[in-house]
Formats: structure tokens, sequence, C-alpha cells
């Protein structure tokens, strides 16, 4: 199995007409992805990669029947209103790609989402991969590349950085560890779907084996992590790694999300929360494939 995506989902992407929509949606064809097709308004009846091009959401429904997921490629102050179009049209997923999305947008979005049982990732994410199975966003930047470096098997991976995200991936496959789903959170303070949501859902996931994650200062995602382990609803190895130990009081590492306020959201008290949850934390980032393998041969 895997979480949030696979080869069966029928997919909608909104700005497909832009350059991003354009190259990404190439891409995530290529791997194999079920696009079916766009939306850009006053683009209605162009052909984008042999797929049809629609004007509104509602329009794409009513000619291609449902669709389990929208992937947004549209400048940052628009996405509120694409994702709202979606959302009100009856899409459970939607995946925010674009950075600089305003925070208000994305609070007005959370708040419809949930009054309609929806869901979202991102915004400022690369999206979610499914190796051999399903890509969407732009997670690898290339379909050959992703074919040839990742492949599947027992390992959820989960990460508040997008090149790390795929770093990740990329050298556990090195050694010969495959995943079921590489998921990039957002690297926004505020986002979708969090690394303690996204750890839920791979607790279901019966194919996934063990979960690597990739936190990082600012937020209290890794805290709510440890919470889940420790409260029993997380029961898989968790292998992680926090990045950001220099910073300081103020200081924002990488990311917008990233960032210390009013002493919440340390290295230090993320490090602690998770070992004394149980988790692996590794304190040098190369050290993650060779953990992750001995954490699988316990299994």
């Amino acid at each position: 199995m895997s979480i949030l995506i696979d080869e069966t989902k029928r997919v909608l992407v909104q700005g497909i007409t832009g350059r991003e929509g354009m190259v990404r949606t190439k891409l995530m064809l290529d791997y194999g992805t079920k696009v079916l097709a766009g939306v850009s308004p006053g683009k209605a009846g162009e052909i984008v990669h042999g797929l049809p091009v629609y004007d509104t959401v509602v329009e794409a429904i009513e000619r291609e029947s449902h669709f389990d997921l929208s992937v947004i490629f549209v400048p940052g102050p628009y996405v509120k209103n694409a994702a709202f179009e979606a959302i009100l049209a009856g899409i459970p997923l939607v995946v925010l790609i674009p950075d600089r999305v305003p925070i208000y947008d994305v609070l007005a979005v959370s708040e419809l989402a949930s009054e309609h049982n929806a869901r979202f990732i991102g915004p400022n994410t690369l999206g979610v991969m499914s190796p051999e199975r399903a890509l969407m966003g732009m997670i690898g930047g290339r379909s050959r590349f992703v074919r040839e470096n990742f492949q599947r098997g027992p390992v959820g991976v989960v990460s508040r950085s997008g090149g790390i995200t795929t770093s990740i991936a990329y050298y556990l496959n090195k050694i010969g560890i495959g995943q079921t789903t590489i998921m990039h959170v957002g690297g926004d303070p505020i986002i979708g779907i969090n690394l303690a949501q996204a750890v839920e859902l791979f607790q279901e996931d019966d194919e996934t084996k063990a979960v690597v994650m990739f936190g990082e200062i600012g937020s209290t995602q890794e805290e709510q992590v440890a919470s889940l382990i420790s409260d029993g609803k997380f029961n898989k190895p968790l292998v992680a790694f926090i990045g950001g130990a220099a910073a300081k009081h103020g200081m924002r590492f990488s990311h917008a999300g990233a960032i210390i306020e009013q002493g919440r959201g340390t290295h230090e008290s993320k490090v602690k929360a998770l070992q004394e949850a149980g988790c692996f934390v590794v304190e040098n980032f190369g050290e993650i494939p060779e953990i992750t393998r001995d954490v699988l041969r316990t299994l």
C-alpha cells in the first residue's frame, strides 16, 4: 500500500498551462500518474501533453467524472481561490505546491477543508510520491531520475524540507531500502497535513514497517509526533534527524516555518521529546541509512 496516493487516483492539475504546471504535469504523466485533465481560466479547449484543459474545476468534473485529488501550480496569491474551487467542487485532497502563499489564505483554506471533510498538503511543498506507483508534484525533478533511483520498500519518509525529502529517499535506496511513500509536508509556518498527521497515516499502512522523519526548529510538529508515540498511537520504529542545532532565538533555519520564537520549537526540546518517546534520533544526517537498516533488521 501507500498513503494518500497510488496509481488508481484520478488527478486534476490546476494551473496546467503555466510554465511549472506544464513541466510538472509531464513529470507526473511520465511517471505513470493518472492525470486526466487540467484547469486554467480562459484556456478551455487547449490541450497540454494530450490532456484537455477546462476553465473551471466544476466543468472538468462534469466532463471527466470525479477526481481524487488536485495538484495546484498557480502563483502564491492565487492559491487560495484555486484551493477553494477544488474543495467546494468536492475534491477530497488538494496539493498546494507554490510558496509565498499568504498565511491568512492558508488559514482560510484550512477552515474550508475542515468544513468539507477535505485535506490538503502544503503549501510550499514538493508533493508526495509512492515509488513505482504515482507522483504528485515535483519530487525528484525528472521521471528518469526517480525511476532509476527510487524503489518500493518498507519505509515511509516524511520531511519538512523538500531537498532533504529527496535526499533521504535517494540515500536509503543506495543501500537497498525502498519506500512506501515519500512526503514533503511543506516548509511554511502553517500547513495542511503535518508531520504528526503523516505519521498517523503511516501507522495505518500495513506495508510501512518503519518511518524516517526529518524535522527542524520551529513549530511543535516533532513534539506532536513524540506525543503520538508516548500515547501508543504510533508503534512502528521511527528514525529522526532534527536540523537547526546551531540556530539561536529569532534565527530562521532554511524555511519560513523553521524559526525559534518565544523559547518554543528549539532543537533541544524536539530531540529530548523524541528520545524520551523511544525514537532513534541520529546526530549526523549521513547516519540515517545505516541506522534505518539496523532498525529494519530487528523487525
